[in-house]
């Protein structure tokens, strides 16, 4: 315990922060997509399809698959990287298409967990996680 409180080693103090932050944006980002299936059949007909193509009720469920799989993915550590594709992508359309790049326009908490993820993306999980536990060297 002493350890984990007081760890004397860069290695841990980063691998607790990228725990930290990813447990921080995979629990806010399970909310909004927890949000979503509940409110499901009243959203699906006038949510936003930033690609033009696919439609509401399809737009909806990839936003959910990504705000609530993919975040306890990225909670959980596990498949990182690849849970953090569908988020990155769900954020940069939240912010460049749905809120045209702008704070203004209410895009700046997108914006926060676009950068969030994509920091994610470079860290990769960090020790205390799923991946790391199976796939470590």
């Amino acid at each position: 315990m002493k350890h984990l409180l007081f760890p004397r080693d860069s290695h841990t103090r980063t691998s607790l922060a990228v725990l930290f932050l990813r447990l921080a944006l995979g629990l806010a980002f399970v909310t909004h997509g927890w949000a979503k299936l509940q409110g499901f059949s009243a959203m699906s007909e006038s949510f936003p399809d930033p690609t033009g193509f696919l439609g509401s009720p399809i737009a909806l469920s990839l936003a959910v698959f990504a705000e609530l799989v993919c975040a306890i993915g990225l909670i959980l550590g596990l498949l990182h990287r690849l849970a953090l594709i569908p988020m990155i992508f769900t954020m940069l359309m939240a912010f460049f298409v749905v809120h045209n790049g702008s704070f203004a326009e209410g895009g700046e908490l997108a914006f926060v967990y676009l950068v969030g993820f994509v920091t994610l993306w470079i860290t990769g999980p960090g020790t205390y996680s799923a991946d790391y536990l199976l796939f470590k060297k």
